[in-house]
């Protein structure tokens, strides 16, 4: 028999894959103790498709393998052997097996890991929305709440027009004497410059007296332009004035926006 043309036949592999007969695989079991040839060309298939299944296998981490072959172990005896000539297939088919299953635990681990990430970001989420939920419910009720002060029956609601430094500007003063407070509805007045803010006054008109209530601090980003001040004085009047930030000790004349008597 021409050993080299037997090997080049293509049939070494077919045996080594599985595919022969089995008449046929007792014919090369038969030549392969005949032929060292035959048997080391066996042999050297059977080493290229483990190199073949093993680079094949998915990267993993440097302890991965280790850890999907203890949970092999737990249901069938993972000892990879040598090729022998009695079990040619054998050693394949454990390798082939035992990359199956590490395949499969790897995509269940990277599934995991993505469900456990996208559990993380759904929680971040709902978070976000229970946070945004409670600021409209605060700012709600601190709405309502003003609502109500602005209705009670004892606050005096006093209209301040605009004046000749901004004549399209208005206000109104909502001055609860009881509790001692007066919100300013300041909508009407237009942004102020970088560097300046509103100031309120309380007046007294004979002799003018003015006397500050406070400041309409960070005006651009209070949204309903509602301002709570304190206000003990005997107010006749209400004004407001443009001042550097910090506000003045006495009103800027020239720069007075609005201003309102008490019962006009």
């Amino acid at each position: 028999m021409d050993v080299k043309e037997y090997i080049a036949s293509g049939k070494l592999e077919l045996y080594v894959a599985g595919a022969l007969s089995p008449e046929e695989n007792l014919e090369v079991q038969h030549y392969a103790i005949q032929y060292p040839e035959i048997r080391k060309e066996i042999e050297e298939i059977e080493k290229a498709i483990l190199e073949l299944t093993k680079a094949a296998s998915p990267k993993m981490p440097e302890n991965g393998f280790a850890k999907v072959k203890a949970e092999i172990d737990d249901v069938i005896p993972f000892t990879p052997q040598a090729s022998s000539k009695g079990t040619p297939w054998g050693s394949y088919l454990g390798w082939a097996a035992s990359v199956l299953l590490a395949i499969g635990l790897f995509w269940m681990y990277t599934e995991n890991s993505k469900l456990k990430s996208e559990i993380e970001l759904t929680n971040q989420e709902k978070q976000s929305l229970e946070d945004i939920l409670s600021d409209t419910q605060e700012e709600i009720t601190s709405k309502e709440t003003l609502l109500q002060e602005i209705r009670d029956r004892n606050v005096a609601v006093v209209a301040l027009g605009g004046q000749t430094v901004s004549p399209e500007s208005y206000a109104k003063a909502y001055w609860n004497k009881e509790e001692n407070k007066v919100i300013i509805d300041a909508q009407g007045l237009p942004e102020p410059p970088d560097g300046f803010t509103y100031q309120v006054w309380s007046l007294k008109l004979n002799p003018l007296t003015p006397t500050s209530i406070g400041l309409l601090d960070d005006f651009a980003s209070q949204d309903t332009k509602l301002f709570t001040l304190e206000n003990a004085n005997e107010s006749e009047a209400f004004g407001i004035t443009l001042e550097p930030e910090g506000g003045s000790e006495t009103p800027t004349l020239d720069q007075l926006y609005t201003l309102g008597a008490v019962g006009s």
